[in-house]
């Protein structure tokens, strides 16, 4: 992820990335050339200064640790979802950054989706009726690196937070009870984490939620909304070829360009540590409801 943002970044006229941190030799060795410092540490990083705020793109179950050592220097974060690997860390970190009184904001990128906005809008006017489903759909070409999936908490927690937010901010209803299913199908067995995973649940507003997810899809990576009311019903596929890229990339843009903004002043347009904590903590259900179903079997 922390490769995606520079390419994001790389079109903004008002972000610009003037230091990166990273402890892996090769990984430096192998980023793009740009106009920024680099470094082995983020102690040696924030030594250095000049920064405005730092984007946190380091593996999920280092988010909390990380947050701790920019709060103490005092900076504003904007840190890669899902922050942490529980809901209990999403929500230290929310309380960590609320008390030094320094702005926070997570990377649903979701939320500056053109496509998606007006979705919102459309079901917060009341357009579409009362809303009978929200089903929510991500599939990845394909499945992560070995040393991702390790550190990544699970397909709820890695992909599903997403799902969980993108729901929770469309509706404006938070998540009830929660029923899901693990899929015994998988090219690459992987324990502990399946390739696919459905969740449905309970929203309390009366509606239900379908959120579906996958880490095989021969189109590549996608995602799709569909929303069913009692006057209209809508589809969004944000993130679907051709123009996936464009897609995906702008919204990390907008959303950094966003919170730059906040930084300055402007109130914060994106999630926050609490939405964090709410997705989280949607994903640790569903999770556990899947582990109560048993193991799959083909």
């Amino acid at each position: 992820m922390g490769r995606n943002h520079l390419r994001a970044l790389a079109d903004s006229a008002t972000v610009r990335v003037t230091a990166i941190t990273e402890p892996m030799e090769p990984a430096r060795a192998s980023l793009p050339r740009m106009d920024a410092a680099v470094y082995a540490n983020l102690d040696s990083m924030l030594a250095a200064g000049g920064l405005d705020a730092v984007l946190v793109c380091v593996p999920s179950d280092f988010h909390l640790e990380t947050i701790k050592r920019l709060v103490s220097a005092g900076m504003p974060i904007l840190c890669e979802k899902p922050v942490g690997v529980t809901a209990v860390e999403a929500r230290e970190a929310a309380d960590l950054t609320t008390r030094a009184g320094l702005p926070f904001q997570i990377g649903f990128w979701r939320r500056f989706v053109p496509s998606l906005k007006r979705l919102r809008d459309r079901i917060t006017t009341g357009e579409l009726g009362e809303i009978y489903l929200v089903a929510c759909y991500q599939w990845d070409e394909k499945p992560p690196t070995a040393y991702f999936r390790t550190h990544s908490g699970g397909i709820f927690v890695d992909m599903g937070v997403h799902e969980f937010d993108q729901t929770r901010w469309l509706t404006g209803q938070e998540f009830g009870k929660i029923s899901s299913l693990f899929c015994g199908v998988a090219a690459e067995p992987w324990p502990g984490d399946s390739e696919s995973a459905q969740a449905i649940a309970e929203l309390s507003g009366g509606t239900t939620a379908l959120v579906s997810l996958g880490r095989r899809f021969p189109l590549g990576d996608v995602c799709k909304v569909e929303v069913f009311g009692t006057r209209d019903a809508d589809e969004s596929r944000f993130l679907w070829p051709p123009t996936q890229d464009e897609s995906f990339f702008g919204a990390l843009r907008l959303q950094a360009e966003s919170f730059a903004r906040h930084v300055g002043g402007a109130p914060r347009e994106g999630a926050g540590g609490d939405d964090a904590a709410a997705a989280l903590e949607a994903a640790e259900r569903a999770a556990a409801a899947g582990r109560a179903q048993g193991a799959p079997t083909r």
